[in-house]
């Protein structure tokens, strides 16, 4: 299951997403969305776990969750949509 954690610091680093949903189970990847100009983080990434039911027990105890000053916000990521195509 892919899920989206969107409101992280801008100084929160991909190890340390990793290593916050490996508390709750199997992580297949872990993505921390970039700006392309500057390099810095966007505030948003993609964590996959492979296992729903883990990534379910993350999302639930994760999502609202005060991490470095930011309650962060985790949910299912929905796929992307193809834009201009109908």
């Amino acid at each position: 299951m892919k899920l989206l954690i969107r409101n992280l610091a801008r100084t929160t680093t991909e190890a340390e997403l990793r290593a916050m949903f490996e508390a709750h189970g199997t992580v297949q990847s872990c993505t921390l969305v970039m700006d392309n100009e500057t390099g810095d983080s966007k505030g948003f990434g993609f964590v996959e776990m492979p296992k729903q039911g883990e990534a379910k027990a993350a999302m639930n105890i994760l999502n609202d969750k005060d991490v470095a000053g930011n309650k962060i916000r985790v949910k299912k990521a929905e796929p992307k949509q193809d834009k201009g195509k109908t």
